[in-house]
């Protein structure tokens, strides 16, 4: 019988504590969402209404933002989570090429999927609204599902999505049909320097491969349009 008394409360004790243990997290994560309202309201002008204009929106990697510009004003900006240091959030030119509804899982309520042409990135909600400010995913851009349901109405297919980050330095050779994000870091160096036009999309193409050609020439480099060392050196990347 004192046996059974013992384990009795050993049970009691930990049912008590795991009892507890919910409840903690259930007041950490309100807690965690009225202080991330109380953020966003400090930030002045911030508008509930749709965007009259043309929508872009911009993702800074950095200060773990993305702004949403209404013709090219700036119009709001949301807290967001993006990707950890292995799985980075790829920085370039994207679209909006899909939207869902979602119940509320992983990716929150709803989802909008970008053209990333080396995997299947897009910007949605969460179940864990207490990585919003980290670097904490896959690679995806996270918000509250409270912050993607209202960008959900606001951004049409097709819109115009910017990812930005520090420019890193590239550590391979690059050339004709190879992915990445080092290539869009080539391929916004050769737009800044005004050798090719469009988006910086990741992938090297026959545009990236003649402006690299041109570039090469103009610097006296055999114009073989590969981006060797030397090549990358001259371009500072």
């Amino acid at each position: 019988m004192r046996f059974w008394t013992v384990n009795a409360n050993r049970r009691s004790r930990l049912y008590f504590g795991l009892v507890l243990f919910l409840v903690a997290g259930l007041a950490f994560t309100i807690a965690f969402e009225w202080w991330a309202e109380q953020e966003l309201a400090a930030i002045p002008g911030q508008p509930t209404t749709p965007p009259p204009g043309k929508v872009t929106l911009i993702v800074k990697i950095p200060s773990r933002l993305l702004e949403v510009y209404n013709d090219g004003t700036l119009y709001k900006r949301y807290q967001i989570a993006v990707g950890k240091r292995n799985t980075p959030t790829p920085i370039g030119d994207w679209t909006i090429i899909w939207k869902a509804y979602h119940s509320g899982d992983i990716f929150g309520t709803r989802f909008m999927g970008l053209d990333v042409p080396w995997g299947g990135y897009g910007i949605h909600g969460t179940n864990q609204p207490w990585s919003i400010g980290q670097f904490a995913s896959h690679g995806c851009i996270r918000l509250r599902n409270k912050d993607i349901e209202e960008l959900f109405e606001w951004v049409p297919v097709g819109t115009p999505v910017r990812i930005e980050d520090r420019q890193e330095r590239i550590l391979r050779t690059l050339q004709y049909a190879m992915s990445g994000p080092d290539v869009v870091r080539l391929q916004n160096k050769l737009k800044k320097l005004g050798y090719l036009e469009g988006r910086a999309e990741g992938f090297f193409n026959r545009d990236t491969q003649e402006a690299l050609k041109r570039f090469q020439f103009d610097r006296g480099l055999k114009p073989s349009g590969i981006a060797d060392r030397k090549t990358l050196d001259l371009l500072g990347v």
